[in-house]
């Protein structure tokens, strides 16, 4: 239930930032009479945005966080969760008539500053302490199969880069091993058949002097999976017994694991102890929007208590020195407990979304919205991620994706075929890995956001 929280004028000029609820939500700065982005199609609400929640048909809607400046010369106005991490209210703005509108469906906080850029930054240094976040590590550089070879990679694609990487002494970390190596979303026990000696390819990626990293989507089951076979008692269910709906992707439905189910948290330890025996050492955990939906769970957790019960034991599992990447991620309930974070939706070859007019889709455009919105999370949170680095010729407006990465980027990632890149894309690369900006906080945020709908800037 929302109620009112603050009413107050503002002049014509005022803007809104809008913080999204995770890495693919949109996160910016908007004319106070415009609409923020919403999702085009039903599964983008419980995949993109806050599934419980949807946005009201105009205005705004910031989960956790939302910046006002008034622009009539009194104080910018910020709204936070008063808890931010195991509770996170939806906050809404609306304009009528020149006055702004501020309603919470939970307990929130106002502060004051002079500048959006400069709200953001003083709120994000207090939430952090409160998170108990303590040390930011660098992130690794890396090379990742994702943005070449998609769910379809092989082990012969791996060692081809690996091979490829050396011979162009690219200062790469981690190779790291994306989607496509498993058998199913579901299934991390068992290795898809393009992978017919998994262990052995980890032994190479080590022996050739490089770390070795894995993705996984590890709160998620499809309905093909053996896990979902076996275990449906693992899934988080609806009151009235229905499994939850957790999505569509990879042309099948989705459903959620009860991460306080006893035998759904045994699978995950066994899982990820297994590969960090394999002496893989960074983890990129994909899609995991998924461990806060709601629904009714095993010990009767809230979700985001779950939520973050579930983190806390894929972190036990790997160990404190291995290094942790969220992805699809509640972001305010994730402080303190990732090393580095998505800070923005999938990029793409194309610029503009394909799905629609719906920036938390994948697209350059999309990406670099986020990205430049949560800047201010870089080294207060985590280590930001603004998504890979694509520098072949066949990625539209490469050079300005290349300069956000470049400029937002703590995590550097090279997900190019490296055979497929020209002299341009592989100096680039070569450039862009070998500058990795250290884990402080950034102080880099432009006043003026990327494109916004509706007369944005």
């Amino acid at each position: 239930m929302f109620t009112d929280y603050d009413d107050f004028t503002v002049s014509p000029f005022a803007t809104v930032y809008e913080h999204g609820w995770q890495s693919w939500s949109p996160a910016t700065v908007y004319p106070a009479a415009a609409t923020s982005w919403r999702p085009v199609r039903q599964p983008a609400q419980i995949m993109n945005y806050r599934p419980e929640t949807p946005a009201p048909r105009t205005g705004f809607q910031g989960e956790g966080l939302l910046v006002v400046d008034p622009a009539d010369g009194s104080p910018v106005r910020l709204y936070a969760a008063a808890d931010g991490m195991e509770t996170v209210p939806s906050i809404r703005a609306s304009l009528t008539a020149g006055r702004m509108r501020i309603r919470a469906d939970g307990p929130i906080e106002t502060c004051y500053g002079r500048t959006v850029r400069g709200a953001l930054a003083d709120w994000a240094d207090r939430f952090a302490a409160r998170a108990g976040v303590v040390d930011i590590r660098p992130a690794p550089t890396m090379w990742c199969s994702w943005y070449h070879y998609f769910t379809q990679v092989t082990a012969a694609d791996i060692t081809e880069n690996l091979a490829a990487i050396g011979r162009h002494d690219l200062p790469v970390d981690v190779v790291q091993i994306d989607d496509g190596w498993q058998s199913e979303i579901g299934d991390w026990l068992t290795y898809s058949d393009r992978f017919p000696s998994f262990p052995e390819l980890i032994r190479q990626i080590r022996d050739a002097g490089r770390r070795a990293g894995i993705w996984l989507a590890p709160f998620l089951v499809t309905s093909r999976s053996q896990t979902f076979e076996e275990h449906p008692d693992w899934l988080l269910r609806q009151p009235d017994g229905t499994l939850v709906d957790a999505g569509h992707n990879w042309n099948t439905q989705l459903y959620a694991l009860d991460t306080t189910h006893p035998g759904a948290r045994a699978y995950l330890t066994d899982s990820f102890e297994r590969l960090r025996e394999l002496d893989i050492d960074f983890y990129k955990v994909d899609f995991v929007y998924a461990g806060a939906l709601e629904g009714v769970r095993h010990d009767g957790s809230s979700p985001l208590a779950a939520y973050r019960s579930g983190i806390s034991l894929i972190r036990a599992a790997i160990g404190p020195q291995a290094y942790l990447l969220g992805c699809g991620a509640p972001i305010l309930p994730s402080v303190g407990l990732v090393d580095a974070m998505r800070v923005s939706p999938d990029t793409a070859l194309h610029y503009l979304p394909t799905n629609g007019d719906d920036v938390a889709m994948p697209s350059q455009q999309g990406a670099t919205l986020s990205t430049v919105g949560r800047a201010f999370q870089h080294g207060r949170f985590w280590v930001n991620d603004s998504d890979c680095l694509i520098a072949r010729p066949d990625m539209q407006r490469r050079h300005e994706w290349a300069s956000i990465v470049e400029q937002y980027s703590g995590l550097r990632t090279s997900s190019d075929r490296i055979a497929s890149l020209d002299a341009w894309g592989l100096e680039t690369t070569r450039r862009i890995l070998s500058t990795a900006m250290p884990p402080t906080p950034f102080v880099g945020v432009p006043d003026i956001f990327p494109t916004a709908p509706n007369g944005g800037w």
